[in-house]
């Protein structure tokens, strides 16, 4: 263990199981209701095309379910005073880091346009304390049960582990990228200073990732093209935490759209992590991390750098 995993106290677990069954959010209310230019932003931002979430009857992506419950920036929207005293524990014991790591979806309902929703949540289960990579902590499940008009939608259950972060190790090296047979092309084509986008052989529309068959047309058959380099950042975060072996934060990660079409995330370099924008152009360049590993990485250009990086 780390140094903040041996300024972390041990919980006795009964005092944590007691948390189990009661509730975590209560009487909650959507700030909005259901809304078409909610729906449109969402799908934008995906590259959902799907024509169900379009139109003069759309329904709301099913994915989309928990946005309807967030409290945005303004705060906590129904949450439980039990939810916060298991917060509290939590911190006091000494862990005070909190990262998601899963969360499970069941669709009871379509959701529409002037649906009010309204939800309760429960503290499902706490688990004994586990040492993960990341440090030594506790999973905490919640289930959130999401109605519209009082009729059940969805069923919603987030997994986050609160946690001790572990010693920071030495520099290693960069995780590998898993290659597989549906995307090894793509790698060997990185390999050679080349950034290739599938084409669907049937229907001429390209796609990223590399994926066995079309999600447009369906079809099995396709080819390559090669991408100029050429794009722009669509969306980005920065990421200051947790640190990892072999990443040095804070680091820009953009979600780039080139001039093909097609999306890829990728490190955004050439510029400070804080000058980093939303439509700032870029160009496609190459990073050698080690003797086996060659990235593909976005720099930005000169003009939007403001001759920085």
């Amino acid at each position: 263990m780390g140094v903040a995993d041996d300024e972390a106290r041990g919980i006795p677990y009964d005092a944590l199981k007691a948390f189990e069954g009661r509730a975590a959010a209560e009487s909650g209310i959507g700030k909005d209701p259901v809304n078409a230019p909610m729906i449109r932003h969402w799908c934008e931002a995906m590259g959902d095309t799907h024509p169900a979430y379009a139109g003069a009857d759309p329904i709301a992506p099913p994915t989309m379910m928990q946005a309807w419950t967030m409290g945005g920036l303004s705060g906590r929207e129904g949450r439980s005073d039990a939810y916060d005293e298991l917060f509290a524990l939590l911190d006091g014991a000494g862990y005070t880091s909190v990262v998601a790591t899963d969360c499970e979806q069941e669709y009871a309902r379509a959701l529409r346009p002037g649906d009010e929703i309204t939800f309760d949540a429960v503290i499902e289960s706490v688990s004994e304390r586990k040492t993960t990579k990341l440090g030594t902590g506790h999973f905490v499940t919640t289930r959130m049960d999401i109605r519209a008009g009082g009729e059940l939608a969805g069923t919603h259950r987030l997994r986050i582990l609160k946690y001790a972060p572990a010693r920071r190790k030495p520099k290693g090296r960069r995780p590998r990228p898993v290659i597989n047979r549906d995307n090894a092309g793509f790698w060997e084509g990185v390999a050679a200073h080349r950034l290739l986008i599938q084409r669907c052989v049937g229907c001429a529309e390209p796609r990223f990732p590399w994926l066995p068959g079309c999600n447009a047309c369906g079809s099995p058959d396709w080819d390559t093209v090669e991408a100029s380099g050429e794009g722009t950042v669509y969306s980005y975060v920065v990421m200051h935490h947790p640190p990892f072996p072999a990443f040095d934060p804070p680091y820009a990660v953009g979600l780039i759209e080139l001039a093909e079409g097609v999306r890829i995330v990728s490190n955004v370099i050439g510029v400070p992590y804080d000058k980093v924008r939303i439509g700032m152009p870029v160009r496609l360049a190459f990073l050698r991390v080690d003797e086996e590993l060659e990235l593909p990485l976005f720099r930005a250009l000169d003009d939007a750098a403001g001759g920085e990086g």
